[in-house]
């Protein structure tokens, strides 16, 4: 039986793979770097390297959220955005993927 980090593992590498314009792994960075953050703070920190739109960013973190597995979202209200925070037991691993297809690209 794989455990549930090997399957993070990987579908964080196939993530990566695909990469072509470099917002995966910017987006990624930018989690291991301040830990938590709203859509609107993602794009602002993206949209001043990389000509991306909102809707572009949201959807890159949904499917971070959903599929990868690696951040938990919380909302104090309905009225507040969604706070999107990178879990600490992924940490390393991000840390580790990420560095290593830095170096390998």
């Amino acid at each position: 039986m794989v455990s549930i980090r090997a399957k993070i593992n990987s579908r964080l590498e196939k993530f990566l793979e695909v990469d072509n314009s470099g917002y995966r792994r910017a987006i990624l960075c930018i989690f291991i770097k301040v830990k938590k953050a709203t859509i609107d703070e993602l794009h602002e920190m993206l949209s001043s390297r990389y000509s991306v739109s909102r809707n572009t960013v949201a959807s890159m973190i949904g499917y971070i959220h959903s599929k990868l597995g690696i951040l938990r979202a919380h909302k104090e209200s309905y009225k507040t955005p969604m706070v999107y925070f990178l879990r600490e037991e992924y940490m390393d691993l991000l840390m580790k993927i990420v560095t290593s297809s830095k170096t390998s690209t």
